[in-house]
């Protein structure tokens, strides 16, 4: 779900900033309603305070799974609607078709990962790659694109929107009735080096932990996928105008 809001967010803005007015409209009515259903879970529409240590913060109420299941009809007949507004749009085309190209290689070098990496031939997705939690289970597609380039990178994202929704609907079926929602952990943690990543809507995101047997770590230290993925700017945009930056620079999210 939040692979799917993230990625309406980033789809509104960046066809706004291309001249684009209607389908942000679409976009945040669309993602509202999936902030509605993770408000629902979490109390929260933003920055959800919901995952612990070893499980949740809670059990998911009642309501929840058919307030899913009555989305997921809807989001797909309005992922069509962008489909004909948007991907098959003349002048979206001419604006983001071979521009802002980023090469296998330059991608590889700056570390960039996510849909942005995947667009440039690059089928790397942690939940496939190096598998967790339920994903091993299900049966869902890693979109790629060849060209790298900002069409690419928009049309990824695009059908990842398409993949979530058949692994919320496979989630949905098999959620459990009920069980645990929090595993015991222990208070501190054995010492040495621990490094841990899950894919986020933008990429691999990790962290490196180092445990000097206490209760407090020693060091942590964040990879975000975002400070990659940008560092990669500068292999893009040479040469371009600069309303052809504005196209490249969204397309990263």
């Amino acid at each position: 779900l939040n692979h799917i809001s993230s990625h309406l967010l980033w789809m509104g803005t960046f066809l706004l900033d291309l001249g684009a007015f209607t389908p942000f409209f679409y976009c945040f009515d669309d993602r509202e309603k999936l902030l509605d259903l993770l408000e629902m879970v979490t109390g929260e529409r933003l920055t959800y305070d919901y995952f612990r240590f070893g499980g949740l913060d809670r059990d998911i109420p009642a309501e929840l799974i058919p307030a899913i299941k009555e989305f997921i009809p809807a989001f797909k007949k309005r992922l069509r609607d962008y489909h004909k507004l948007v991907t098959k749009n003349p002048i979206f085309e001419q604006r983001t078709k071979g521009l802002g190209i980023l090469t296998k290689d330059n991608a590889l070098k700056f570390g960039v990962t996510g849909p942005s990496l995947r667009a440039s031939g690059v089928g790397m997705d942690l939940r496939r790659q190096e598998a967790y939690s339920i994903y091993p289970e299900l049966d869902f597609n890693i979109p790629t694109a060849t060209d790298g380039d900002v069409f690419s990178r928009y049309l990824v994202r695009f059908r990842e929107m398409e993949e979530s929704l058949k692994i919320i609907h496979q989630v949905c079926d098999r959620m459990p009735a009920s069980g645990e929602v929090k595993m015991k952990v222990p208070k501190n943690v054995p010492k040495g080096e621990y490094y841990s990543a899950v894919e986020s809507a933008r990429g691999s995101f990790g962290i490196y932990l180092v445990s000097d047997g206490t209760l407090n770590p020693y060091r942590i230290k964040l990879r975000t996928p975002s400070f990659s993925n940008l560092s990669a700017l500068k292999t893009m945009v040479p040469g371009c105008l600069v309303s052809d930056v504005i196209a490249i620079l969204g397309s990263i999210d």
